[in-house]
């Protein structure tokens, strides 16, 4: 599934072919996805995109008038096409961009959305009741901990919560947790302030460092394709259970928590 990076990688992409230019013409070919492409969408034909914009896993397009909200779920993705091939059966919403590409969303498993933003988006209900961005201002370690009082979920579980925190996936809270030598099954509500400040800072940093590899690695790619698969030569621990931990040679275990393969290093996270 795609995760904050892989997001706003693909923000990234999209945004010099499309930001300042006028949509020209519109194709949705399929309206049931997770849910129902509004009817709202059949009007942007003319308008200017003035901003694209992320917001948790959130793609905003800012239009003169409204704005689109994108989600690219479990399988979805942008690809940008000079001269685009026939749509395949997973082609959903062709936007013919005015003198430029023609931007296509593909979704095999429809788990992905297209929804109308209305004039700000922030207040739409899928965005209004959202934590704080990861990289942003009002996220500390005090949060987590103030928040964490009481919990006696597991503390992977709980920097997973969108409530929380966004755009902290299996993937980057794996790897966060193994950076700030917490065990993922260890209480939320029995975490120190000191340890959440650490943890703060290196869910900040695995997220910095997968944006700037996806960044680095897709510079002269047009659009993101929606995988993890090029941060995946900087894992620590996801994916590499039985293989020898980083800092200490253990072995990497993987135990499933809230129903997600949570991989650690028994030795170097309490």
């Amino acid at each position: 599934m795609p995760e904050l990076p892989e997001v706003e990688t693909t923000r990234r992409g999209l945004s010099p072919l499309v930001e300042g230019r006028q949509i020209a013409q519109v194709a949705i070919r399929q309206r049931r996805l997770r849910w129902p492409v509004p009817a709202e969408v059949n009007a942007i034909t003319g308008q200017t995109i003035t901003a694209l914009e992320r917001r948790a896993k959130w793609l905003i397009w800012r239009l003169e008038s409204g704005s689109l909200l994108w989600h690219l779920g479990m399988s979805g993705s942008f690809r940008g096409w000079e001269d685009p091939p026939a749509p395949g059966a997973h082609d959903h919403v062709d936007l013919q961009i005015e003198g430029g590409h023609l931007i296509r969303f593909t979704d095999p498993r429809r788990f992905g959305a297209l929804l109308w933003g209305g004039e700000d988006p922030l207040e739409h209900p899928r965005l209004a009741t959202l934590g704080p961005e990861p990289l942003g201002d009002e996220f500390d370690g005090e949060r987590l901990w103030r928040l964490s009082r009481g919990r006696k979920a597991s503390v992977k579980l709980f920097i997973m919560d969108a409530k929380t925190v966004v755009g902290v996936g299996n993937i980057y809270a794996s790897e966060a947790l193994y950076a700030a030598g917490i065990h993922p099954r260890r209480p939320a509500g029995r975490i120190s302030l000191a340890r959440y400040q650490l943890l703060a800072g290196t869910i900040r940093r695995t997220l910095a460092d997968a944006i700037e590899l996806g960044g680095t690695s897709l510079r002269d790619f047009t659009v993101g394709d929606g995988t993890p698969g090029y941060f995946g030569q900087s894992l620590n621990v996801y994916g590499r259970e039985g293989d020898s931990c980083p800092g200490c040679g253990e072995p990497v275990r993987r135990e499933v928590v809230g129903q997600r393969s949570t991989f650690f290093c028994p030795r170097c996270q309490r």
